[in-house]
């Protein structure tokens, strides 16, 4: 029996490292998103940007700085929930980064409903689940041997 304790351990001990890198990971989000905040904030510009492509993963948008130069961030732009293909929208961006830009009037607060609510469910899910592995391995110990 000592090797199947060892396996709940074991996955008890996943389970939690699992947990806790998806909390750690959320918890840098939120870091990230207000170091980008931060760095548009010192360096502020304002343009209007047309939405090119609104994707499962990013909202591409194309925008001209005062020197007429185009931009299009890879990454898409910051907090860009209900934005539509077609749609001109108020954009802030960062003047010595122009692939940093975020929707005007938009901020890193936006980030904490998603990812509060991922480590709820993190949370949901893995904190029973490991108190059912915890009440296993705490049981008694039943003997198939009879005399």
């Amino acid at each position: 029996m000592a090797g199947n304790e060892r396996a709940w351990r074991i996955g008890a001990r996943a389970l939690f490292g699992v947990a806790a890198v998806i909390t750690l990971l959320c918890v840098l989000l939120v870091f990230a998103a207000i170091r980008n905040d931060d760095a548009i904030s010192d360096n502020h510009g304002t343009a209007t940007a047309q939405v090119e492509q609104v994707l499962f993963d990013r909202t591409i948008i194309r925008f001209e700085t005062p020197d007429g130069v185009a931009h299009s961030p890879a990454n898409g732009v910051l907090y860009p929930d209900g934005l539509v293909e077609g749609q001109l929208v108020r954009i802030e961006y960062d003047t010595t980064d122009p692939e940093l830009a975020r929707v005007a009037g938009r901020s890193w607060l936006l980030t904490l409903l998603p990812v509060g609510t991922t480590i709820l469910f993190t949370w949901l899910v893995a904190g029973p689940l490991l108190w059912w592995i915890r009440s296993r391995l705490r049981a008694p110990v039943v003997s198939a041997h009879t005399s």
